[in-house]
């Protein structure tokens, strides 16, 4: 017999982020003693204790802290499940969740070639600045165009698209506003923005985040940061900002991303495209370790 199941994850989710049972209890939308009821449940069934209780608080215990990570994640990939099922029985179409103008026209060239497969389905391409990734791994996205080594591939599958060198975005009164190359020396000491999905250490990044190019013209035209991005993107830049290439920055790759349990037919033909364009044949992804 299964010690949990996903409506004892929703009950223990909600006390662990509420530490207060009468405010878990309306959140889930059941009677305070039997939430009180439920968890001691859990907790004989595990048989370790999940909350330290007293008359006037509720903490975690380090087994409860554990059982609130991964019961999220449990949670989160039912979730997921819930909406790929849906999705493939309502309506077929692929779902490509990329930030406005980071593609160099490569997205436009596959879905062309794409729709002459015989296993071609709509493609419906969803512009997000900060909610690829999260679309991805929820089920709301099937691919996610994103960039190696600036976002978290752990977990994905993932197929090279274009590899590019990087620039950067300053001031135009900036000291190095008038060079035709800098060096990432050049740049040390600078309030260096990034990408709300950029890959973070937790706790060791307090950078500026750019939310979109209006916010980096805002950023950038103040002094406030600077920011790199790749070569391409810097059309999307006002002209009045340089963009001064980097000439030692690490290349950033556009990459296709996807979860690598998702094997519907129509996925693998639209990477199979996407491989061809860049000349690989039909194998396609990679992995990122977690």
């Amino acid at each position: 017999m299964d010690l949990l199941e996903t409506r004892d994850l929703v009950y223990f989710v909600a006390v662990a982020e509420e530490l207060h049972f009468g405010r878990a209890a309306r959140r889930v939308g059941i009677a305070q003693p039997a939430l009180s009821r439920a968890i001691a449940r859990m907790e004989r069934r595990l048989g370790v204790p999940l909350l330290r209780r007293t008359s006037r608080s509720v903490e975690l215990t380090a087994a409860g802290k554990t059982l609130l990570r991964e019961g999220i994640r449990a949670l989160d990939a039912v979730a997921a499940a819930v909406r790929r099922t849906r999705r493939a029985g309502v309506d077929a179409r692929l779902v490509l969740a990329m930030k406005a103008g980071t593609d160099a026209g490569a997205i436009d060239e596959i879905v062309r070639d794409f729709r002459s497969d015989p296993m071609a389905v709509l493609v419906e391409i969803v512009h997000s600045v900060d909610q690829r990734i999260a679309m991805l791994r929820d089920g709301r996205a099937d691919l996610a165009l994103l960039h190696r080594p600036n976002n978290d591939l752990t977990g994905l599958h993932f197929l090279d698209l274009s590899t590019e060198t990087q620039v950067v975005v300053l001031a135009p009164n900036h000291r190095l506003a008038s060079r035709t190359a800098v060096s990432m020396s050049d740049l040390i000491g600078e309030p260096m923005a990034r990408w709300p999905e950029s890959a973070v250490r937790p706790g060791t990044d307090n950078r500026p985040v750019i939310h979109d190019t209006g916010h980096l013209t805002h950023l950038a035209t103040t002094g406030r940061a600077v920011a790199l991005l790749p070569a391409s993107a810097a059309a999307q830049v006002p002209r009045s900002l340089p963009c001064v290439p980097v000439s030692d920055a690490e290349p950033t790759t556009s990459v296709l991303a996807w979860l690598p349990e998702n094997d519907s037919p129509a996925l693998a033909a639209f990477l199979h495209h996407s491989a061809n364009r860049r000349g690989h044949g039909p194998e396609v992804g990679g992995t990122e370790e977690s």
